[in-house]
């Protein structure tokens, strides 16, 4: 799957501008990273105390939307990279005209669809779980025979850390689930347009109904890959997410060997079939008969991939800032077993008073948000110890987050 966008045709060195749509955290520790390196960043984003701002250079103020903002931050910038894909893939595009995306659109239209992510994934012969694209009101009785329950309805798009899902183990939850389905085609047409629309139309598709897997663990994996097809791998992480948001990621993964090499060679193609620059985070499902299944994608760097700023020789972010310039990969080693631990906004005021008393081994984050709301990601701690068990210990020990003392009490 070959790109069309525009990416530079040399290497971009220090002192260039890079462009980022987006401000948050990952903004922010891409413009840090970079920054170390000798590049400059223009930042766009529409919030006025965004967390990249502060270690921006050239600030626009924002929507990713605005094609008169967009201008400006490509005429600020050498190239422009994007750290979401929950953007107007079109405004994206006409931006391509004048500046270089080295990410590219093809891999961001699909990111930003399930559906459409998923059918690219089945073409290519990667697994991924039976799912049935919802583009009609009239598709969801097919839909629900083919999946059968349990199973997940999803938004085909907007849906992260676990909004736009729905978890159906039922036949009245299944009820209840056409009935938000058919609610939704009535308020806004038969199709995304109004138009009529096919039977499984993946583009058309409104919701995707999937089927809820088994598994043993979820995993991920972060590819960073150049223009001209080099790629280096991060190590797997193995990820535990609570109330939809990613909880904690454990390095090494505790899975076989096996599995670690297979996740990383699915990784690794898809990247190449997606001709994904810049860095593919890869997520699986680990069955319970042993298979790997691709859960979701995501063409940035990754919350799982935070590990990497202090246990890994090259972080997720410089490696990034590399890929996207044309620079040689850096070197990927694995320093230390680490968790990497989210601090939610519930869980900032723990973090603080425990602070000044923290075992040494703890790295802590923050990503300088003003306000602090429950499920709302304000920073996170990568915990470095002998073994992942002992990082967990620690962890837990700090009562910051009772999630582990209630999972250690109901197992």
């Amino acid at each position: 799957m070959r790109s069309k966008d525009v990416r530079p045709e040399a290497p971009l060195l220090p002192g260039r501008t890079i462009g980022i749509l987006g401000g948050g955290q990952l903004g922010r520790m891409i413009a840090l990273a970079g920054r170390a390196m000798g590049y400059r960043f223009a930042v766009l984003d529409p919030a006025e105390e965004a967390p990249a701002r502060p270690v921006a250079d050239v600030f626009v103020r924002g929507e990713f939307s605005d094609r008169a903002a967009l201008l400006r931050l490509g005429a600020a910038s050498d190239v422009v990279v994007y750290e979401f894909e929950h953007l107007d893939a079109e405004a994206v595009a006409a931006l391509a005209e004048s500046v270089p995306v080295p990410q590219g659109t093809a891999l961001l239209r699909l990111a930003q669809h399930r559906a459409l992510e998923k059918a690219a994934l089945s073409a290519g012969g990667f697994p991924v779980a039976p799912y049935a694209a919802i583009a009609r009101p009239e598709d969801w009785p097919a839909a629900l025979r083919t999946v059968g329950l349990p199973a997940l309805l999803k938004t085909t798009t907007g849906g992260y850390d676990g909004k736009g899902q729905w978890r159906l183990r039922t036949a009245a939850e299944a009820a209840a689930a056409e009935a938000i389905v058919r609610a939704a085609f009535r308020e806004t047409g038969a199709g995304r347009s109004g138009e009529a629309r096919s039977e499984g139309d993946a583009a058309g598709a409104r919701f995707i109904l999937e089927r809820e897997l088994a598994f043993r663990a979820e995993l991920s994996v972060i590819v960073a890959r150049r223009a001209d097809g080099a790629m280096a791998t991060f190590p797997p992480a193995e990820n535990v997410h609570v109330r939809g948001i990613l909880h904690r990621s454990i390095v090494p993964a505790r899975v076989p060997k096996t599995v670690e090499e297979r996740a990383v060679e699915l990784a690794r193609a898809i990247a190449t079939h997606l001709d994904a620059v810049g860095l593919l985070a890869v997520e699986f499902f680990w069955l319970k008969d042993g298979a790997l299944v691709v859960n979701e994608l995501a063409p940035r760097p990754h919350n799982t991939g935070h590990y990497t700023l202090d246990a890994a020789s090259t972080s997720q972010f410089e490696q990034f800032v590399r890929a996207v310039s044309g620079l040689p990969l850096g070197a990927v080693r694995l320093w230390s077993p680490v968790v990497m631990v989210n601090v939610l906004g519930e869980h900032l005021p723990a973090l603080l008073k425990a602070l000044p008393t923290l075992d040494p081994r703890f790295k802590v984050h923050l990503y300088g948000k003003a306000e602090a709301r429950p499920g709302r990601k304000m920073g996170h701690v990568n915990i470095l110890a002998d073994s992942v068990e002992e990082a967990l210990r620690l962890a837990e020990a700090t009562g910051v987050w009772p999630e582990l003392q209630a999972e250690r009490e109901n197992p």
